[in-house]
């Protein structure tokens, strides 16, 4: 992503489509021609302006309100100036025509955001949470997310930067006196305190960053089994409406059916699948194929049989040819007609109803409890893949620090790298092209 700090940048900050209210937000080291050409001067700082907003011939286009935040306080760092009208996408796409004719630019996706983390108003953390807190599906996610912005998880990293530099010196110090072995042994013994003091620290940043990973994220789920054992119930049932097509035809569902299912803030992308058996129908034999690549893609398979018949060749086959990571909970379906009582065993097989809805509860918690979450609490905060990435190379690198005990040179090595992994999350050390990639994935506006 190119940036030239110097151009006046703006976009449509709202939602396209109508509304009661559009906001047009522009951002720049001098707005000065285009408030004059739009509202006649620059408002008052942080005083709301009611104005016309003017085209090129004087005439009115809307009038609204209009906001001033005079750099550096502003979310940029730049002057900011927020245009909000009426929310017609005819009056917000003539208000934008007008901000282009004055001498902005089109913002691209998340350049208000990297402006702000370019001027130090955000670290790379905080500027990221500012999309999840845009996309966040849940209040968990939302809670999380916000934690993140406000510099909860950018504060933890830095604690443990910090850390890291104080083991540095004291490596640093037992190389600069080699001849004092007292010292030398003492720094020695510290470093290693420290450093296991650290990554216990580390561990428990780490188990946080997951539950946010996986709030942010979800978790993909496969309802995969023989035709007419209840997958399309199962999903209605989960999901609490009608979105599979439920009949006694063996091989109604052809083609895969996706729902996004809420499970205490955490997302669970169900996808019900077409009933695996050998078939010469063609459109049948694509919607098998189909059920495969989205096995190849989730990471939870729900393997669901007639509680009646219990776990039969059929099924082993489909285990067999299960990708090897993934995760297998046999559900044992249709309890109302066996007799059974809804039950869980081992944490891998169930026993429910899908149609009476007895023992789904049972099934909830324990995809909840296979996904690997564990409410954060108060404290928690939003992570995203990289995150979890750098930590677990940081991680990496400190115990190595304990088993290379005596070679100073390469112990500072391995804490220099574990520094730096932990720098990449809050943007102290970020390749060029990994800003790009990160920001061009924000909304347009923001």
């Amino acid at each position: 992503m190119p940036i030239n700090k110097v151009d006046a940048i703006c976009a449509l900050a709202t939602p396209p489509g109508r509304g009661g209210i559009g906001v047009v937000r522009l951002s720049g080291h001098d707005l000065t021609a285009i408030a004059a050409g739009l509202i006649g001067n620059l408002p008052k700082a942080r005083y709301a302006k009611f104005t016309r907003f003017m085209d090129a011939s004087s005439e009115p286009i809307d009038e609204g309100i209009a906001l001033y935040f005079p750099a550096p306080h502003s979310f940029t760092g730049e002057h900011v100036l927020e245009l909000q009208g009426h929310g017609g996408p005819a009056v917000m796409q003539a208000l934008l025509d007008r901000c282009l004719e004055l001498g902005a630019r089109l913002a691209m996706p998340g350049e208000f955001s990297l402006r702000a983390f370019l001027n130090g108003k955000l670290d790379l953390a905080q500027a990221e949470s500012v999309a999840d807190l845009i996309d966040a599906s849940s209040i968990e996610a939302a809670r999380s997310a916000l934690h993140s912005l406000t510099g909860e998880f950018s504060r933890r990293i830095q604690a443990m930067q910090q850390r890291l530099t104080e083991l540095r010196m004291r490596v640093e110090a037992s190389l600069d006196f080699p001849e004092e072995e007292d010292i030398v042994e003492v720094e020695r013994e510290k470093v290693r305190r420290g450093t296991m003091a650290t990554l216990e620290e580390l561990a428990g940043v780490l188990a946080a960053a997951k539950q946010g990973a996986l709030l942010r994220e979800g978790v993909h789920v496969a309802l995969i089994g023989q035709p007419n054992v209840g997958k399309s119930s199962l999903m209605n049932a989960l999901a609490g409406q009608e979105v599979a097509i439920v009949t006694d035809i063996a091989g109604t569902t052809r083609d895969a059916v996706r729902q996004e299912v809420l499970l205490s803030g955490v997302s669970f992308h169900l996808i019900d699948t077409a009933g695996l058996r050998e078939t010469s129908d063609t459109v049948e034999k694509m919607g098998i194929a189909r059920t495969w690549a989205a096995v190849e893609q989730a990471g939870i398979a729900l393997l669901l049989v007639d509680s009646q018949h219990g776990l039969g060749e059929a099924e082993q086959k489909i285990i067999e040819r299960l990708p090897a990571g993934i995760t297998r909970m046999t559900v044992h379906n249709k309890i109302d007609l066996s007799g059974e009582a809804p039950r869980c065993e081992s944490g891998t097989e169930v026993w429910l109803s899908a149609k009476t809805g007895e023992g789904i509860d049972l099934l909830r918690t324990e995809l909840l409890r296979i996904a690997g979450w564990q409410p954060a609490g108060e404290g928690g905060f939003m992570a995203r893949r990289r995150h979890l990435d750098a930590l677990g190379r940081a991680q990496w690198h400190l115990k190595r620090v304990l088993e290379l005990s005596g070679q100073q040179e390469l112990q500072a090595e391995e804490l220099r790298l574990a520094q730096e992994a932990l720098s990449e999350i809050t943007g102290e050390f970020t390749p060029d092209d990994l800003l790009g990639e990160i920001f061009s994935r924000f909304c347009i506006g923001k």
